[in-house]
């Protein structure tokens, strides 16, 4: 029996500088993003598993019974390093009342728990009897990492309730982290969490959710940056909706279309993401804003660039000009086309500006928050650590 009640959060995620650069093996910078996924996990009545996700409308429980009966029905085995195979997701699908091709939220996000809750089961031992709540400060589908960091936060939930990680946590402590080598098993159970949903993800939103701070990546390899301030941003959604599958291909083709005029501009962003893991290594953990000149000039000349490979939007450009007129230096973050902008706030930014850009965009129709990067990844929280929003929403029962 599972006895005592645990909450634990993992951060968002943004991509600093190499969106679609990334896809031609170019350097992409993603950092950790301060609006947070929080799970509460709890002892449950004897003999079942609950999971709630509000955010989804999601409301499911199960007797353990059945979930044992059907992890040992499975013929293939779980391996956190094998892709979730299709057979397997087929019969959780089955077991879940889940359509064949359902590719809702709701649908994923109860498959992805089914999954990792038997696969973990499986693996370390029975998962005991919990109640899952789980509540969310990331907007769904806006290229915020909200599934890795959903997936994250249930990695680690489940590997500590059936034992396989240890519970941090010590007396007296408002928040803990786990070990390095905990952390790596996290990662690899959240990215297993992440192919559920995506099918075929690059690794790294799981990756940021449970180290944070910021990484580097390139055709296929992750390098976490040595160190990285925090620092304070606003983040806008435009609500505009785009395809990424769409502009990705619009790019590719441009690039086949004018070979000598694109490649140099993806080479450019490339050096972009380097000056700027540069500077960001090179900066105290509360840097004073003389640091800052540097990194809003390459917003400003990744924007460009973004707008010149095909992936800006008129949105952007009015979320940049409002931006602007309040001294600050903003670029869109993720796939274009609409979506979310980043916005860099300097230390000596007044909050007067801050306020009135944030009326502005949100003037617009935005929505806006003003937030940190570079935050800290999968996190167990004491409650005394939680602001009075997160605690409301996890005390719903």
């Amino acid at each position: 029996m599972w006895e005592r009640s645990l909450v634990l959060s993992a951060p968002g995620k943004v991509i600093l500088h190499g969106e679609h650069a990334v896809v031609h093996g170019k350097v992409a910078l993603a950092v950790a993003l301060d609006l947070r996924t929080f799970l509460r996990l709890r002892p449950c009545g004897e003999g079942r598993v609950c999971v709630r996700l509000p955010g989804v409308g999601v409301v499911r429980s199960w007797d353990t019974p059945r979930l044992q009966a059907l992890r040992r029905g499975f013929a293939a085995d779980f391996d956190e390093s094998k892709s979730p195979s299709v057979e397997q997701l087929d019969t959780l699908k089955e077991f879940a009342g889940i359509a064949a091709g359902a590719s809702a939220p709701e649908s994923l996000a109860t498959l992805a728990f089914l999954y990792m809750c038997l696969a973990i089961s499986a693996k370390y031992g029975d998962v005991p009897s919990v109640d899952i709540l789980v509540w969310s400060e990331l907007p769904t589908g806006a290229g915020l990492g909200s599934s890795a960091a959903y997936a994250v936060c249930l990695a680690a939930a489940l590997l500590t309730a059936c034992g396989a990680i240890s519970c941090p946590l010590k007396e007296g402590e408002s928040t803990a982290r786990w070990t390095e080598e905990e952390l790596t098993l996290i990662n690899s159970w959240a990215f297993q969490g992440e192919r559920v949903i995506h099918g075929n993800p690059s690794g790294v939103d799981n990756a940021v959710g449970t180290w944070g701070g910021a990484l580097r990546y390139q055709s296929g390899e992750i390098t976490p940056l040595k160190r990285v301030p925090m620092l304070r941003i606003l983040l806008t959604n435009t609500k505009v909706p785009r395809s990424t599958k769409v502009l990705v291909a619009g790019v590719k083709e441009k690039i086949l279309k004018f070979p000598a005029i694109m490649n140099p501009v993806l080479d450019s962003i490339d050096a972009i993401s380097q000056e700027c893991q540069s500077v960001l290594e090179a900066m105290p953990a509360n840097p004073s804003p003389e640091y800052y000149p540097v990194l809003e000039e390459l917003f400003d000349i990744n924007q460009h660039h973004l707008n010149v490979i095909g992936v800006g939007h008129p949105s952007l450009d009015r979320l940049c000009r409002v931006t602007a007129s309040h001294g600050l230096h903003s670029k869109l973050t993720g796939a274009g086309g609409g979506g979310c902008g980043i916005t860099l706030l300097r230390p000596d930014t007044s909050p007067l500006a801050v306020e009135a850009a944030k009326q502005d965009l949100c003037a617009c129709g935005f929505e806006c928050w003003e937030t940190t990067i570079g935050a800290p990844g999968v996190t167990l929280h004491h409650s005394s650590s939680l602001n009075a929003e997160v605690l409301h929403a996890l005390s719903e029962s």
